[in-house]
């Protein structure tokens, strides 16, 4: 696994996913209607992107995915447990769903990702 891609990525994601918790601290619209699918989402595009930049096989990519996706959803999640808008149970499953969804983006980014030499 591409340690410094994991890094980039998860850290990328990380900021999108605060952003997102700050802002539906303070809009209850963003809070009651995008934080579910927009964290999956975001976590779905980590993982798409770790496989597209890393350029490992498929368990590189889904592995990847996964962990990236379920990373940055983790402390995502945490920031709005914190701020009180999300109860602690969220953590787990949130978490597991998200992690889900990366895995899918990893998926996702392997098979669009361009092909390498296969001398490689």
């Amino acid at each position: 696994m591409s340690t410094q891609t994991f890094a980039r990525v998860t850290l990328l994601a990380t900021a999108a996913q605060v952003g997102m918790v700050i802002a539906g601290h303070y809009s209850a619209p963003i809070r009651d209607n995008v934080f579910a699918l927009g964290g999956m989402g975001l976590s779905l595009v980590a993982g798409l992107f770790y496989a597209r930049i890393s350029g490992g096989g498929w368990l590189n990519s889904l592995m990847g995915g996964l962990l990236t996706g379920g990373a940055c959803a983790f402390l995502g999640i945490g920031a709005s447990v914190l701020l009180g808008d999300a109860p602690p149970t969220l953590l787990a499953f949130g978490t597991a769903g998200s992690a889900v969804a990366g895995l899918i983006g990893g998926a996702a980014g392997r098979l669009t990702a361009k092909r390498r030499n296969a001398a490689v």
